[in-house]
């Protein structure tokens, strides 16, 4: 008799490559081909929490949707174009399931909750053997993330696709307990209507890319429209525990006999724990509240007994007043920050909105700065006199970095640049090493540091006349060596970069 493949839907869960189940990991290691759905990009995001369990020599399918959006040309529109996407899809994997190979089908959370792969099953399931393997949801994720129960005893939780129409949506919220809504993204302004006709609007939060280190937990009614990922969903927590750890405002009982409350600026420094100081994790520990920039709270544990408190990295002003207000109410405050927090960081921030009204005592604890931490991986370019300089020009005019470039060069001084590239920043470095060129010579070492102390850490030297705009991204800082710094080999084979601490006559 015929051997044929089995077909495997496997959950991968919300999007950390951890809470990928032991079963679904063997699985994927062990199948002969491994599917997964993308988009025309070609980026998948299944494949990349699946992928430290690949191995080499798997055969890959790409099943690559031939719309994401309702607009085509397809005589049968929308739905007729993806019905015959997955005809085609189905055959593919068939294919090989006919010739004997187990196919392993990616899913992100899990197969057959709003997924791709219930799908394939339906046109699969009756031909070859196929097996399901479940996933952690992005709700049960999210509800972790947020820290506070979905339901409990005889609540009821909904879950609902926010591309039911407004009117809809809003009656299923407004005779639910508990609710989570899934399918943001284009849907987000329809969802927010929703809520609002339910009178629900207060009570939800917004939870963006779950788990991973993009994750980002905010009230919804705080949420711009235009920053909203499809991988996003809305929660309306447990009623019963609507007052539970992770909530907007303390119940007056808890600050009741409580003194004014304190903001602390936190430096956690450039990476993971050991890097930053006890002071800081005391810190740390102590406060009430957590506030920052979503990827710096993810790096501290959760503990049920504080707030977090997370938002995009461009609304510092706003962050700073939502902490100062947070204490006003008697609450101790964290606001952390990568590195020092008082370099480009948040410190001057909270201390500018704090100094409007002068009611809120603000402490500033330091870190160790990312500037420290590239200069150690390869010795000690900063041995001598040095400055430290940001390249963005968002809230600074490029002419004023061009002529602090050309005063920092023309005084021989090592030079730290912070935020050298970004996504929309494209051309920066090229145009700043040419700057520097006319007082520093080409054979000057330059250090690139990227990620350091974190999983993707990589540190290069090269002469400031082969600096390439390609070699930096926005993970990196760079070292300008002065006339002094010097480049000698290590006993390792690495080369150590260093300024002598004598000046030449």
């Amino acid at each position: 008799m015929e051997h044929k493949g089995t077909l495997y839907g496997v959950g991968l869960g919300p999007g950390d490559p951890e809470l990928v189940t032991v079963k679904a990991a063997r699985l994927i290691e062990s199948a002969e081909v491994v599917a997964y759905h993308c988009a025309r990009h070609g980026r998948s995001i299944a494949r990349s929490v699946a992928e430290p369990y690949l191995r080499p020599g798997q055969v890959e399918e790409r099943l690559v949707y031939p719309v994401t959006t309702e607009t085509t040309d397809h005589p049968g529109g929308y739905q007729g174009a993806i019905d015959e996407f997955y005809e085609r899809a189905a055959e593919r994997l068939a294919e090989h399931l006919d010739a004997g190979r187990d196919v392993v089908l990616l899913a992100e959370g899990d197969p057959l909750f709003y997924g791709s792969y219930m799908h394939m099953h339906k046109r699969l399931a009756g031909r070859f053997e196929a097996h399901v393997v479940p996933g952690v949801t992005s709700v049960s994720g999210a509800s972790a993330v947020l820290g506070s129960p979905l339901a409990e005893r005889d609540e009821v939780l909904t879950v609902l696709p926010g591309t039911l129409e407004p009117e809809v949506l809003a009656e299923r919220l407004a005779s639910t307990d508990a609710a989570a809504v899934l399918k943001l993204g284009r849907t987000f302004d329809g969802v927010r209507e929703a809520l609002e006709k339910a009178g629900r609007l207060d009570q939800a939060w917004y939870v963006e890319r779950a788990t991973t280190e993009k994750q980002r937990v905010e009230p919804l009614a705080e949420v711009d429209p235009d920053s909203v990922p499809y991988f996003s969903l809305a929660l309306l927590p447990s009623p019963v525990n609507a007052g539970g750890p992770f909530r907007t405002a303390r119940p007056a009982s808890e600050s009741q006999g409580r003194n004014q409350g304190e903001v602390v600026v936190v430096g956690l420094g450039p990476a993971g724990r050991e890097w930053t100081t006890p002071e800081a994790l005391a810190a740390v520990a102590e406060a009430d509240d957590l506030v920052g920039y979503g990827p710096y709270l993810a790096r501290l544990p959760d503990n049920p007994r504080q707030l977090k408190h997370a938002s995009d990295n461009r609304v510092e002003a706003e962050r700073a007043e939502f902490a100062l207000e947070l204490a006003r109410r008697g609450s101790r405050v964290a606001v952390v920050s990568s590195g020092d927090p008082g370099v480009f960081a948040m410190a001057s921030a909270v201390l500018e909105v704090a100094a409007e009204k002068g009611d809120v005592p603000v402490r500033v604890l330091p870190g160790l700065t990312a500037a420290q931490a590239v200069a150690s991986r390869v010795g000690a370019p900063l041995g001598h006199d040095f400055c430290v300089l940001s390249l963005s020009d968002r809230l600074k005019p490029w002419e004023v970095i061009v002529d602090r470039l050309r005063a920092v060069a023309a005084a021989d001084l090592v030079i730290a640049v912070y935020n050298p590239a970004s996504r929309s920043r494209t051309w920066q470095v090229g145009a700043a090493r040419d700057v520097l060129l006319e007082h520093r010579s080409p054979d000057t070492p330059v250090v690139i540091g990227r990620d350091v102390g974190g999983p993707q850490e990589s540190v290069r030297v090269v002469r400031l006349a082969d600096l390439d705009q390609s070699d930096v991204d926005m993970r990196c800082l760079l070292l300008v060596g002065s006339s002094t710094t010097r480049i000698a080999p290590g006993v390792d084979g690495r080369d150590v970069v260093f300024t002598p601490r004598r000046y030449p006559a």
